[in-house]
């Protein structure tokens, strides 16, 4: 179908000639934003990528700061609580996905610690541990609780959080924890 096809090439950022870049460049930005939650870094690479000049980008990414539909803290808020809450990611996990995002340092810190306030990191370790647990009946206890433990820590939760839930979940076994440090999983 011939008008499939044309519908879907891609076009040069300004469609005419002496068309406003900066126009092309909000409306480009704001079909990004309609699609999906983006960092203010992450806007620029794409709409750059897009060969909009640097001007009509830093035009474009100011004029949405300003009226708010672009804001790092609330993104790095918003992905903090959802990583945490709904696939079950510790907080070094959903650091370093902020950081591949491009927000700064201290607006991560300041969104995880938000999220923290809402979402229990113990109480997802407790969800994640107990599921994992009767996952894997088959499994001997001791080598459950080990596999459980390097599961948790490489999904980003620190290693001390780790130790103390799972030695309140399963005091019985708690002594096969004894030793295990989250340096040791580098190693495998």
């Amino acid at each position: 179908m011939p008008g499939r096809t044309a519908s879907r090439r891609k076009t040069a950022p300004v469609t005419e000639e002496g068309g406003d870049p900066e126009k092309g460049a909000w409306s480009a930005a704001v079909g990004v934003l309609a699609r999906r939650d983006v960092a203010v870094e992450q806007l620029r690479a794409i709409l750059l990528g897009k060969s909009f000049p640097e001007a009509a980008v830093n035009a474009a990414v100011e004029r949405l700061q300003r009226e708010r539909y672009l804001d790092d803290a609330s993104l790095a808020a918003r992905y903090a609580r959802s990583r945490l809450e709904l696939r079950g990611q510790g907080q070094h996990r959903v650091r370093q996905g902020l950081r591949r995002r491009g927000v700064a340092g201290a607006t991560i810190e300041a969104g995880i610690r938000e999220a923290l306030g809402e979402v229990s990191e113990a109480g997802v370790v407790d969800r994640l541990a107990r599921r994992y647990w009767t996952q894997r009946r088959r499994d001997a206890p001791a080598r459950r609780l080990r596999g459980l433990w390097a599961f948790l820590v490489r999904r980003g939760f620190p290693s001390d959080l780790v130790h103390e839930r799972l030695r309140e979940l399963w005091p019985r076994w708690s002594d096969v924890l004894a030793g295990l440090d989250a340096g040791d999983l580098e190693q495998e």
